[in-house]
């Protein structure tokens, strides 16, 4: 039963790995991963010495805080509210309208967006306009840029991520609530003092795991999302490995993009992973 798993990690994340190799060299696809030169840092060095490095790494991390203190915490409360409901009908049909996102692309989910936030005809602005107030280019205002780019995550995203907390939530001994019950305790106080410490293991290793994903913010809804008025905001190292590699044809130098992306979500994982522990949890390993 674990041999599929072992195959597709072996397969698809160990084996491509050798290509981190290429971020030491000047690769030439014509002479190969051994017959290309070996330059050693010289591409580390390029891309922190370049302008725009401070830029990519101001944009991505801040979007990537907006999913950690934002994002994440939402489907914690989602789960924890139906969790209350006791209409099992209505607990079903609210789980199956929130999930249903997830299985939406970004391509539509962006597109929906275009719809809604355009000043031409966009219901949204339609609506302001009605209401006496100015139109807002949602669009191409970078300060709404990221506003944007988060509620799509919480919209589509939200509702399948409470999956992993409900199945917690599931797990939890119903004896615990009938003896609080007894002892005088309220919703309130289940919650603080039998929910919330039940699922907290769960919460915190899954807050770990996506620590280790700091730095990845979406390359296709980014490459969407982006036009000329919004991209100095914009602009996060995914789309700009994809500028680099995929259209100029610079493999090296974007792998080591790449590269740089991975060992600091390797130090972050590892880092928080350690605090953790230190702090009485199991943590990842």
């Amino acid at each position: 039963m674990l041999l599929p798993g072992l195959l597709y990690f072996i397969l698809f994340k160990y084996m491509p790995m050798w290509g981190l190799l290429i971020s030491f060299q000047n690769y030439q696809p014509a002479l190969g991963l051994w017959g290309s030169k070996w330059v050693g840092a010289a591409n580390f060095a390029r891309f922190f010495g370049e302008p725009t490095f401070w830029m990519l790494f101001r944009n991505t991390t801040i979007l990537a805080v907006y999913n950690i203190f934002i994002f994440f915490p939402l489907p914690i409360i989602v789960a924890l509210l139906l969790n209350e409901l006791r209409v099992q009908w209505f607990k079903r049909s609210v789980q199956t309208l929130i999930y249903i996102p997830h299985f939406f692309s970004m391509v539509v989910v962006v597109a929906v967006t275009y719809v809604l936030f355009t000043t031409e005809g966009g219901m949204v602005n339609e609506s302001l306009a009605g209401l006496g107030v100015d139109k807002v280019n949602f669009l191409t205002e970078p300060e709404w840029f990221r506003p944007m780019v988060t509620l799509q995550i919480i919209w589509k995203e939200t509702g399948f991520g409470t999956i992993i907390f409900l199945a917690a939530l599931a797990g939890i001994d119903p004896q615990l609530y009938e003896a609080a019950k007894i002892d005088g305790a309220n919703r309130w106080h289940q919650l603080r003092h039998i929910t919330l410490p039940a699922i907290k293991g769960t919460i915190i290793v899954l807050l770990i795991l996506r620590l280790g994903h700091f730095l990845d913010t979406g390359f296709e809804q980014m490459l969407l999302m982006i036009n000329a008025l919004n991209r100095d905001v914009g602009e996060v190292f995914d789309t700009y490995v994809y500028t680099s590699g995929i259209l100029e044809g610079q493999f090296s130098y974007s792998t080591t993009v790449g590269l740089f992306k991975s060992v600091v979500g390797l130090i972050l994982v590892v880092a928080a992973n350690r605090i953790a522990r230190k702090l009485g949890e199991e943590g990842v390993y």
